[in-house]
């Protein structure tokens, strides 16, 4: 099991790239994409949180692998993650999308160009911001993101990042988190008990003191 989740967290990202390749052959296939925008909504109901965001996603694995080779690594601004401005990213993205559809309702061609034009475009508006903040960016506010968090609020979670108590608060995981988490204030609850924690394992990698625990 441990071999395949390596294989995956160094290897999915060539998912994303056979997707934008076959979609420009023939846009039916971008249809597929359907599949990453459940999956973090499903994740979330099983109790999971953001998990799929931070370990199973291709184009997440995209920017950790490839973007981040580039990317500024700045801590990104609170503005990206603020409930005001994820709602009106939510708002724009569904109605852009929904009206793309409904257009083409009846035409598979039609509905698979929406699709991959949703996600080029996110992407690289992703891949944008990264030279100016951290790789993982876009997941600030990514609207299927946003809804898994919205979901993980309201449902009980049951998969965290344990941190020790004995955590000194350096603050070097709070550099490393791509999204705007201080893991070391959660010390007292011995978990990292933050909707928004996608579960990469950053903070523990860098703990210079082993405290956390993925």
């Amino acid at each position: 099991m441990n071999k395949i989740k390596n294989f995956w967290s160094n290897y999915s990202y060539i998912i994303l790239i056979v997707f934008l390749i076959l979609g420009l052959v023939d846009f039916r296939f971008s249809i597929v994409a359907i599949i990453c925008m459940l999956a973090p909504i499903v994740f979330a109901l099983m109790r999971k949180g953001r998990y799929w965001c931070g370990n199973i996603c291709p184009r997440g694995n995209f920017y950790d692998r490839v973007v981040s080779r580039f990317s500024n690594n700045k801590k990104s601004a609170k503005f990206f993650t603020s409930p005001y401005f994820r709602g009106i990213v939510i708002i724009f993205m569904f109605y852009m999308f929904g009206a793309g559809v409904y257009s083409n309702w009846g035409n598979l061609y039609g509905i698979g160009m929406v699709f991959y034009r949703m996600i080029v475009v996110t992407t690289l508006v992703g891949i944008s911001l990264s030279f100016f903040y951290n790789s993982r960016i876009w997941c600030n506010f990514c609207p299927m993101g946003s809804l898994a968090a919205l979901i993980t609020r309201l449902k009980k979670n049951n998969s965290y990042i344990k941190i020790n108590n004995s955590c000194i608060s350096c603050k070097i995981c709070e550099k490393k988190c791509p999204m705007n988490i201080a893991p070391y204030q959660y010390k007292d609850e011995g978990i990292i008990n933050n909707v928004d924690c996608i579960k990469c394992g950053k903070c523990a990698i860098t703990c210079p003191k082993n405290y956390i625990e993925v």
